[in-house]
């Protein structure tokens, strides 16, 4: 049930924002994506089905935490034979490291826009990642739950987690892209407070 004490959103400097407390990522509405080039030409798109996570909104914006953890097995790019190849060890070896998090160290806010930098670790690697966050507004869904819906997105260097995998072109160049774009579409259920 929506918490009802208080509005599940406010105003911040004449921009409406969610209210502070706890969210939680809905996974059956969090399109978490990447996107990577084929042959240096063609995009290849992909996405984490399992995903979970908790938000903290801090009465300040730049106070808000994120906690969000990724299921590698679950990851989807429309062909079966590159799922498996990225589930390998030559990727994601899900296998011996199952799950990828990511928890944030830094917010930046301004309007209805943000920065925010946080540690992703992936394979057991452990990198800083920026994304740049846009919040698109509030939703009341018919069974009466506050949703905050946001989008995300950034630039990373595979090779940065050991994702190293790659074959040479006789062309030039490589089959797969280093620069991986991180592409997020997420809405975030309200949770209530303790009485």
């Amino acid at each position: 049930m929506s918490n009802t004490t208080t509005a599940p959103t406010r105003l911040l400097g004449g921009t409406e924002l969610p209210a502070a407390g706890t969210w939680r990522l809905d996974p059956g509405h969090a399109e978490v994506g990447f996107v990577g080039r084929h042959f240096m030409l063609t995009k290849v798109r992909g996405r984490f089905t399992g995903v979970d996570g908790t938000i903290t909104i801090g009465e300040r914006p730049e106070d808000s935490h994120v906690s969000v953890t990724i299921d590698m097995a679950s990851v989807h790019s429309g062909d079966t034979a590159r799922d498996d190849h990225l589930r390998s060890a030559d990727f994601f070896d899900v296998t011996n490291h199952p799950s990828a998090t990511f928890a944030s160290t830094q917010v930046t806010w301004n309007g209805n826009r943000g920065t925010m930098t946080g540690n992703l670790t992936i394979k057991g690697t452990t990198r800083p990642v920026t994304l740049n966050i846009e919040y698109l507004g509030h939703a009341r869904d018919p069974w009466n739950n506050d949703r905050a819906i946001f989008s995300a997105h950034g630039k990373i260097n595979r090779e940065d987690w050991h994702l190293t995998w790659n074959m040479l072109l006789e062309t030039g160049g490589v089959l797969v892209s280093k620069e991986i774009e991180l592409q997020l579409e997420v809405e975030l259920i309200r949770q209530p407070t303790a009485n």
